[in-house]
């Protein structure tokens, strides 16, 4: 894929709708392509963040790793869909893992250019924070929701 044809995904891509121009032209020239198999882990809880990814084909579960037992699946993330907001927030380490659940093509944005940018154009980063403030709740929400179910121990809320 090339970086224009990069840069036109991410232009119809409701995730990054309405951003600036060269904003998108900007995170296209930060991506490149990867291709995961099945069962790989993409990322590991508290381990160094410095990415974020787009699903272009296959799924991807978010996972809790149980300091007992088996890992906590969290949400199953399919085409179109964003991974990964842990670079944007210090300490920069995972809070979640990552594991391929089929073979899967992915967008891996350098997560360190992207933050270096938004540090440099406030204008820049506000759109992008605003943006990953949405699904860090989206996440945060599902993976309160799904220990709720899963654990329920007395008095958790």
């Amino acid at each position: 894929m090339s970086k224009q044809a990069i840069e036109d995904y991410l232009s119809a891509h409701a995730f990054f709708s309405g951003m600036d121009n060269s904003f998108v032209r900007f995170l296209s020239e930060s991506a490149t392509e990867l291709q995961i198999t099945k069962g790989s882990v993409l990322f590991q809880y508290g381990k160094p963040a410095d990415k974020f990814y787009l699903v272009r084909k296959g799924q991807v579960s978010i996972q809790v790793p149980a300091i007992m037992g088996p890992t906590l699946d969290i949400q199953t993330l399919g085409e179109d869909q964003i991974l990964g907001w842990s670079w944007l927030i210090p300490p920069y380490r995972w809070n979640f893992q990552a594991r391929a659940l089929e073979d899967s093509d992915l967008l891996e944005f350098d997560g360190s250019a992207i933050l270096t940018r938004c540090e440099e154009d406030p204008k820049f980063g506000y759109d992008v924070f605003k943006r990953f403030a949405t699904l860090m709740s989206e996440r945060l929400d599902a993976a309160r929701q799904k220990m709720m179910d899963e654990w329920n121990p007395p008095g958790f809320a």
